[in-house]
């Protein structure tokens, strides 16, 4: 049997904090020329990256591979205190593309830690997002990664005790681990409104419905993007066959036999140009009618930063 009908999730792709961070690179370039140096991938997104770097953006790591007098971008995950601080002591021209609700998270932690906390971070160990959280303090941020983790950790009191959360999570396995924490530390302070992002916890949702009326989910996203895999192993969870493409050739027929309904989704940093190529692909494989799920319609924007607003 050859696929017959195509779901598409609601919402999905860009959110408006990857579109803020798009926009920081390209506005960069508009106004100072070519090159900008952007430290680390923007987003987590093949396409995009490739994308910039052909209208001038370099993506770099190290900041000494950034000229004396450049224009730098940090990346949409966010930096550590010691690369911000290197950064404006070499002089460059920063713009900081941080997610406004990354930011959040760090100025929450700056603040909890000149009253006395330590803190529990949940996330994924080596991410940049939490590489640049864990990095606002010199000590006192223990990650964990899964509830045994939580078994583990060893902060030095548990008096003044806070939970923070990288923003990409599966949401589900974020209250799970929240409620380990809470049971070993009972006194820990959660996060005034929760860090897992409104966009995350959207396209999960519609990950969700989707599942219930589809034979297999095509998640395009990157390997590298943490949101794109929580949506593809949420739909794995849910007993759903899940891919993920980073690009619409990467899509195998055999993925596809014997699945009538085949939903697509995507994650918070993939462009919906390649969505659309995919519904070509499993429209050439023989779906005939695509089918928008109902869902959210986000309305969130972010202010540019001063030096880049028209």
């Amino acid at each position: 049997m050859q696929p017959q009908a195509i779901l598409l999730a609601e919402p999905r792709g860009f959110c408006a904090g990857v579109d803020r961070a798009i926009d920081i690179v390209e506005r960069a370039l508009t106004k100072f020329g070519r090159p900008i140096y952007v430290r680390h991938e923007i987003v987590h997104n093949t396409f995009v990256v490739n994308d910039l770097k052909a209208k001038g953006a370099i993506f770099i790591e190290d900041l000494d591979d950034v000229p004396p007098g450049a224009t730098l971008v940090f990346s949409a995950h966010g930096v550590s205190k010691a690369v911000q601080l290197e950064a404006a002591a070499r002089g460059f021209q920063i713009f900081d593309a941080t997610c406004p609700l990354v930011t959040k998270v760090h100025v929450e932690v700056a603040k909890l830690a000149r009253e006395g906390y330590e803190f529990i971070m949940i996330g994924h160990k080596g991410h940049p997002e939490v590489e640049g959280t864990m990095g606002q303090l010199e000590h006192g941020i223990h990650l964990v990664e899964d509830v045994a983790d939580v078994a583990r950790v060893q902060p030095l009191q548990s008096e003044k005790l806070a939970l923070v959360t990288q923003t990409t999570l599966s949401v589900d396995d974020a209250a799970e681990i929240s409620a380990a924490v809470r049971q070993r530390f009972p006194l820990v302070r959660a996060p005034k409104q929760q860090d897992i992002c409104y966009a995350t916890q959207n396209r999960q949702d519609a990950v969700k419905m989707l599942s219930r009326e589809v034979d297999v989910v095509i998640v395009v996203g990157s390997p590298t993007s943490s949101n794109s895999n929580r949506l593809a192993e949420l739909a794995r969870k849910l007993g759903v066959d899940s891919y993920m493409v980073d690009d619409p050739a990467e899509l195998q027929a055999a993925w596809l036999e014997g699945k009538a309904r085949v939903g697509v989704t995507a994650g918070a940093s993939a462009p919906e140009v390649i969505v659309q190529d995919v519904i070509t692909r499993v429209k050439a494989m023989g779906a005939v009618s695509v089918r928008k799920m109902d869902g959210i319609v986000e309305s969130v924007k972010f202010p540019l930063p001063k030096g880049l607003r028209l």
